[in-house]
C-alpha cells in the first residue's frame, strides 16, 4: 500500500523529483508572489553626463526638449509596487523635483532636480518608508 502524503510533503516532491502527471491525480498548484514591504534600491546620481539621461529615456514623452544636463538623479525602488505612487508624493513635497519615470507595475521611481533637492527627496522618502510605513529599507547611496 503506497504512504499518503501531505499536502506540503507533496509539493515537497513535486519540488525535488519533478511533476510528472501520471503519479498524481487531481494536482492543483498555484503560485502566488507575496510582496514584501521594502525599500531595495535608493541612490542618488549627483551630475551624470547626458547619455545618462536619454538611454533612461528621460527626454522623450512629456520630458521631450527638455535639457536635463547638470541634473542630479534619484533612484528608488519599493515594493509592493503601488507604493511608488506614495513616494513621487513625498518626492514632490520634499524638493523641487521632477518625477522622470514612475511605474507602479514595477516599482521603480526616478525623479530629477538640483542635487540638494533629489537628495533632499530621496531622504525623504526614505524616511517615511522607514518610520511611518514600517518598511524595511536598504541604505542611500551616492555617486
Amino acid at each position: 500500500m503506497e504512504e499518503r502524503l501531505t499536502n506540503s510533503q507533496l509539493i515537497e516532491k513535486i519540488y525535488r523529483e519533478g511533476y510528472h502527471a501520471e503519479n498524481i491525480d487531481n494536482l492543483r498548484l498555484v503560485r502566488v508572489r507575496v510582496n514584501g514591504r521594502e525599500m531595495s534600491m535608493a541612490h542618488v546620481i549627483r551630475v551624470s553626463r547626458e547619455e545618462v539621461y536619454n538611454n533612461l529615456a528621460l527626454n522623450i514623452g512629456v520630458h521631450e526638449g527638455e535639457n536635463h544636463k547638470g541634473e542630479a538623479i534619484g533612484i528608488i525602488d519599493v515594493t509592493p509596487w503601488e507604493s511608488t505612487v506614495i513616494a513621487a508624493d513625498i518626492a514632490l513635497k520634499y524638493g523641487d523635483v521632477e518625477i522622470g519615470f514612475m511605474d507602479r507595475f514595477s516599482g521603480t521611481l526616478i525623479i530629477t532636480g538640483k542635487y540638494s533637492m533629489v537628495s533632499s527627496a530621496v531622504h525623504g522618502i526614505h524616511d517615511f518608508f522607514e518610520t511611518k510605513l514600517g518598511f524595511v529599507v536598504c541604505d542611500i547611496s551616492e555617486q
